[in-house]
């Protein structure tokens, strides 16, 4: 059986934390050495979620790991929950976004194993080319600042707008020096990018959100970030101290088990890339 709890955002942002605590009581902090209990790791639905259930499934058990898989909505709470023990550890995202989300919030958590890459797309529902996009059309993008930023690149990239030099993982509309089609940018929860695609032109929408949303990255994208040397691989994550966790370390060793990259080739067909 599955050990899954689909939580939405608004429950989340009413109590999720101290649901955690009161309802799986097996998380950890930091300073504790007691190991004891299931893992309980935190996940973006799709992919990170069927992974861990196909690990949970498939290979846990042969390996003496207690696995258990709650699944959140959103990009904060996974984080949070993991910092304050609420949850053992997490898998839904990538290094640039950790960095910034431990400077902006002051928590510690640190990646434990790379696992795959989800290819960032632009995507539309009007259009079927990049080249057809009308000058002015209006193209959604993430609203937290690493995706968007990451969303900009990917459209310099394909030549469509072209920032001034030194823009980062932090760049915004602001940093855009050409815009030839005179896009217009609407910035929105990265959850809320798919969803949005029959109010604007084109949305740049995160890999994991776009096979939620029923879209296939590497047949409908009219542009896909590239895979080579992409530091937006995405990991297991705990927070800092939990790394000797037995448990974590049994899980990291399933997560980029031979078994797992063939699930992951097999299921996602190039819209999920494994990393190892």
């Amino acid at each position: 059986m599955r050990n899954t709890a689909k939580l939405s955002t608004a429950v989340l942002a009413a109590g999720a934390l101290a649901f955690g605590l009161t309802a799986c009581g097996s998380g950890k902090d930091s300073a504790s050495s007691d190991y004891s209990g299931p893992l309980v790791v935190a996940a973006s639905p799709t992919p990170h979620a069927e992974i861990l259930n196909f690990v949970e499934k498939n290979l846990a058990k042969k390996a003496g790991l207690d696995l258990q898989v709650k699944e959140f909505q959103d990009y904060i709470v996974p984080n949070t929950a993991t910092e304050d023990g609420s949850v053992d550890a997490n898998y839904f995202q990538n290094q640039p976004y950790l960095d910034d989300f431990n400077n902006k919030r002051g928590t510690h958590i640190v990646p434990v194993v790379t696992v795959h890459l989800e290819p960032l797309g632009l995507y539309s529902h009007k259009v079927k080319k990049v080249d057809a996009l009308k000058s002015g059309a209006t193209v959604a993008v993430p609203n937290d600042a690493v995706n968007e930023a990451r969303a900009l690149k990917l459209l310099a990239a394909n030549g469509l707008i072209t920032l001034k030099d030194g823009a980062g993982n932090e760049a915004t509309p602001q940093d855009i020096t050409k815009n030839p089609k005179n896009l217009k940018f609407k910035e929105v929860e990265a959850a809320q990018t798919a969803r949005s695609l029959d109010d604007v032109d084109a949305a740049v929408v995160n890999g994991n959100y776009a096979i939620s949303a029923g879209i296939k990255p590497a047949k409908d994208a009219l542009v896909l970030e590239s895979a080579k040397n992409s530091p937006y691989g995405n990991f297991l994550a705990v927070k800092k101290g939990n790394e000797k966790d037995p448990r974590v370390k049994k899980l990291a060793k399933l997560l980029t088990s031979p078994e797992v990259k063939k699930f992951i080739e097999d299921k996602y067909q190039g819209s999920v890339i494994p990393s190892f």
